[in-house]
């Protein structure tokens, strides 16, 4: 099908955003993202939305000007990454949010045939060219020790992926979900928000701040709503953020590292 789509209405690592009709947008994949990580992500779109969790519905894997997309559902609103800083007196609230969303999604068990987690970290672990052997050898081994589970993990549960809308809430982006162990997920989305406050590329000091508290109050929800394992996320902790070292970051490299070396590796 060819289409003058006019100008993209957002921006991703992997697609670009257009409107479409019925009050829908797609999702327009660059060339170099496979038709088979397309298809995973429609399926594991559709699954997640029959879950009950506010995601928006998808529909089908289109081809235009050339390209492959995906339709979904228009969701109008705005990330809370964005929303945060705008209205500083929100970061309570959307925490809070955050935190609940994710026990929500935590309390999901899933049976669909999606990459397992730990599958997923072993490739990630054992791509990380910054981990020297030694250390890797050691995440790989405390990994062994630690338990497998059957919830659904986003992957990549951040401020970015939650929308605010006026009908509440919104996840979006699920192509790193994953079946697995909610302690895993959770320690995920720590090691993205505490290394956002500890970039280089993050210069202000009361961005910093902002973050440290965002993420010490939504992590302190989830252990009220959700209360045991909080000896285990700390053991997840060096085992994910060695897995993020494969993540090509540089500017977050040894922050990672260091988070490697001081985490509970026994």
């Amino acid at each position: 099908m060819d289409k003058n789509l006019g100008s993209p209405i957002a921006y991703g690592r992997t697609a670009e955003i257009y409107p479409w009709p019925n009050n829908q947008v797609l999702k327009l994949y660059f060339d170099w993202f496979s038709r088979q990580s397309i298809e995973y992500e429609a399926r594991i779109a559709q699954v997640v939305h029959h879950s009950g969790l506010p995601v928006p519905a998808v529909g089908e894997i289109v081809e235009v000007n050339g390209r492959t997309g995906l339709i979904y559902e228009r969701v109008a609103g705005a990330a809370l990454f964005e929303v945060m800083p705008k209205r500083p007196w929100t970061i309570f609230h959307f925490a809070r949010r955050m935190a609940e969303l994710h026990v929500e999604m935590h309390s999901q068990t899933i049976a669909l045939e999606i990459p397992r987690q730990r599958q997923r970290l072993v490739q990630k672990i054992e791509s990380a060219a910054a981990l020297p052997d030694a250390l890797r050898r050691r995440v790989l081994a405390a990994l062994a020790q630690l338990p497998d589970g059957d919830q659904l993990c986003h992957g990549d549960f951040h401020p970015a992926n939650v929308l605010a809308t006026p009908q509440g809430e919104v996840i979006i982006d699920w192509i790193d979900a994953t079946r697995g162990n909610a302690l895993a997920d959770l320690a995920r989305s720590s090691i993205i928000a505490l290394g956002v406050a500890s970039t280089p590329q993050t210069t202000r000091t009361i961005d910093k701040l902002f973050m440290r508290l965002f993420h010490a109050i939504y992590l302190r929800h989830y252990f009220v709503l959700r209360p045991q394992g909080r000896v285990e996320y700390g053991r997840w902790i060096p085992i994910v953020a060695a897995a993020r070292l494969s993540e090509n970051i540089p500017e977050l490299e040894q922050w990672l590292l260091d988070q490697v070396k001081r985490g509970e590796l026994s």
